[in-house]
């Protein structure tokens, strides 16, 4: 099982990304699956969350109306589309079950945002 997170990079000051999170090994689709965040120097915190059942989401307050999560059952992928990027959004972003499982920790995918 492994969850692979993908789609992060170096953005401007106020620019966009779409992060994508995809698992091989389980089907994705039946679990609420969550966004994680890891600042340097930071403990790793929850930023979103998109259930199984009808899809509702969750957002931490620091994204909240600039990130969207969603998930597109037929591939078993889930995205974090995040506007507004500001410095403070940096940070190794991770997906894994809500609540997070520890085997299904993956390598993260890296966001700077930097002028």
């Amino acid at each position: 099982v492994q969850l692979v997170e993908s789609g992060g990079g170096l953005v401007q000051p106020g620019g966009s990304l779409r992060l994508s999170c995809a698992a091989s090994g389980f089907g994705l689709t039946y679990y609420t699956i969550a966004w994680f965040r890891q600042a340097p120097g930071k403990t790793r915190a929850g930023v979103s969350c998109i259930t199984s059942t009808d899809g509702t989401t969750y957002y931490a307050d620091s994204v909240k109306d600039r990130f969207t999560i969603s998930r597109d059952n037929a591939s078993g992928t889930v995205y974090l589309r995040m506007d507004s990027l500001n410095p403070e959004d940096t940070a190794d972003y991770y997906c894994n079950t809500q609540p997070p499982r520890m085997e299904y920790w993956g390598k993260g995918t890296q966001v700077t945002v930097s002028s």
